[in-house]
């Protein structure tokens, strides 16, 4: 029931249905119940069509929490607002330039109807005519995507002005022009206007493995090579190799782990949408940007499940790899928990541009063969010296490659059917004669190529005019100080000293002050003990030389009173003997 305000300020669906509905007299009443069902069904089905996008769209734009937090876990706490800032200005950048240019060159003109085939979009620039801005939001949020993925790549080292300058041409014309080669219906490589160009097959991009991930994974690889290794990374101070790379460790493995979840989250909706324009929702099968369409609720269901299988089975063998290869390294294998986030993150990758078109057992060989990628490309990066701060190379641009070759060789008749409507041909192991898969090869060698040759001379040019890496200074004090004047966090040997000082922790000084105590009282009480040993040395020796001295003087007493004693007898014998004798003369 309809209130009397609602009534006043627009017309329901009944009412606009009824005012729509043919007056004359020669149609039936069946006819007219059937008129207004279907008006009444198609009304609806454009208002869940367009909730279901916009609901898409919220958790593709979501996956930029999810890249900023990954990014902000990998990088050194010294550049954690510079690499957050960088995450921002993608967003900004791509909206303003997929508003200004980049829409108009990826979808400009796109009709089904249209055989013509065009290199780029050449109308609705600034959405000028433009009436669907529902499917223009949600394919903002895949350009912004598709940048972003160069952030962390870039990260500890970039200049600002570089980063602005790469956010505003990649998201205005680089992926524009990959996104109407694969997905507009005057492309190329489109598979599924009125006359492929390509053997009458084209190239299958469900949701983006190529257009997407390998854009933006390619960008990475040559922006990482023209930007060189983070100081220390692979060269001492003076230029000379370093034996073994030094690892620079994320400060929050934390941050790393949110930033996985929310991608993988974020992921249900990079994938329940394919990025074909919707024309004709309702008799056009081949649109998957419809929730009301025959078969699409199978359709959805699929491609989340094979999301989910892909990443699952990536994760565990890429954390098996790794455990595998520690061990026969070091005898002794080890859990990477880095691996394992990586890992499943290649699986989302390699599983987006098939997951509506093959089946489940599929999407887990997919998932595996993708988490070996990931560990043996991330292993030639550093053996080839180029320094990828979050492994974005390995995880987007290896894994685009191999999510695009995954749909010529896994896609079957019927899945094909159910999301397009129509089946040129099918994977090779699913009973197709090999031509999806040559192109498949092609749709890689043609995004190669153009990122190749628009973007090596495009950061060359940064680095010759100095805008692209950041003085070593700057490098080692942190972009967050030379940027954005954060303080600089203080070091563990300043931190020890400020708490010495009473700068920091209190109870870590009280301690190192009642050890200092103890110490002073310890070395008073040696002093005490030795002057008390000094001074009864000094005291016993005094009292033995007095002692000898007493002695001695003792003796000598003796010594002269035995002479006195004997010469006074002597003189007494000598005065008897005298006179004795004068007695005995006499008496004689």
């Amino acid at each position: 029931m309809v209130s009397s305000r609602s009534q006043n300020s627009y017309m329901s669906v009944y009412d606009v249905c009824k005012s729509l509905q043919p007056t004359d007299e020669s149609t039936s009443q069946s006819d007219q119940i059937d008129f207004m069902l279907q008006c009444v069904g198609e009304s609806n089905g454009q208002s869940l069509d367009t909730f279901f996008l916009l609901w898409a769209s919220c958790l593709v734009f979501f996956m930029q929490a999810g890249f900023a937090m990954l990014c902000a876990g990998c990088v050194q706490y010294k550049n954690v607002q510079n690499s957050m800032l960088k995450n921002l200005l993608d967003a900004c950048g791509a909206a303003l330039g997929f508003y200004s240019f980049g829409y108009a060159f990826a979808y400009g003109g796109s009709d089904y109807e249209n055989p013509n085939k065009t290199f780029i979009g050449s109308s609705n620039f600034f959405l000028v005519d433009v009436e669907d801005l529902t499917f223009w939001l949600f394919q903002f949020a895949f350009a912004a995507t598709s940048a972003t993925i160069v952030a962390g790549t870039l990260a500890e080292r970039c200049q600002m002005a570089a980063y602005l300058c790469y956010s505003v041409v990649v998201t205005g014309f680089i992926y524009p022009v990959v996104c109407h080669a694969v997905w507009s219906p005057q492309g190329f490589l489109n598979a599924h206007n009125q006359q492929p160009t390509l053997w009458g097959v084209g190239v299958i991009d469900f949701a983006g493995s190529s257009v997407v991930h390998l854009t933006g994974g390619s960008i990475a690889l040559v922006a990482t090579y023209a930007l060189g290794p983070r100081r220390g990374r692979f060269y001492d101070n003076r230029g000379r190799p370093l034996e073994n790379p030094v690892v620079f460790p994320g400060h929050s493995a934390a941050l790393q782990m949110l930033g996985a979840f929310i991608l993988w989250f974020g992921w249900y909706g990079f994938v329940s949408s394919s990025d074909e324009p919707r024309h004709n929702i309702y008799h056009n099968i081949g649109s998957a940007l419809s929730i009301t369409g025959p078969n699409r609720h199978t359709l959805i269901s699929l491609v989340s499940v094979n999301t989910t299988l892909s990443a699952a089975s990536a994760c565990v063998s890429a954390l098996v790899a790794q455990y595998y290869l520690d061990e026969k390294k070091t005898g002794e294998g080890s859990f990477s928990l880095s691996s394992a986030m990586n890992g499943c993150l290649g699986g989302l990758v390699s599983i987006t541009g098939s997951c509506g078109v093959v089946d489940p057992w599929c999407a887990v060989i997919t998932g595996f063969v993708a988490g070996l990628l990931y560990i043996s490309t991330s292993k030639l990066l550093i053996r080839l010296r180029i320094d990828d701060a979050v492994d974005a190379i390995p995880v987007h641009m290896t894994n685009g490659i191999w999510g695009t070759l995954s749909v010529g060789l896994f896609a079957s008749t019927k899945r094909l059917e159910m999301a397009y409507g129509e089946v040129s041909d099918a994977g090779i192991f699913m009973g197709g004669n090999g031509t999806l898969l040559a192109c498949q090869v092609l749709g890689i060698l043609f995004i190669l190529g153009w990122v190749a040759a628009l973007m090596i001379p495009f950061f060359y040019v940064l680095n010759y005019l100095g805008w692209l890496r950041a003085t070593s200074a700057d490098e080692v004090e942190g972009l967050d100080f030379r940027y954005h004047k954060k303080q600089r966090r203080p070091s563990a040997d300043l931190v020890r000293a400020m708490n010495v000082y009473g700068q920091g922790n209190q109870r870590l000084r009280q301690n190192i002050d009642s050890y200092n105590e103890d110490q002073t009282q310890v070395q008073n009480s040696s002093n005490q003990e030795s002057d008390d040993y000094r001074g009864g040395a000094v005291a016993n020796i005094d009292s033995f030389e007095e002692q000898q001295r007493r002695s001695t003087s003792g003796e000598t007493q003796r010594t002269n009173s035995f002479e006195h004693n004997s010469y006074a007898r002597r003189q007494e014998y000598e005065q008897r003997f005298t006179a004795d004798a004068g007695g005995g003369s006499q008496n004689y």
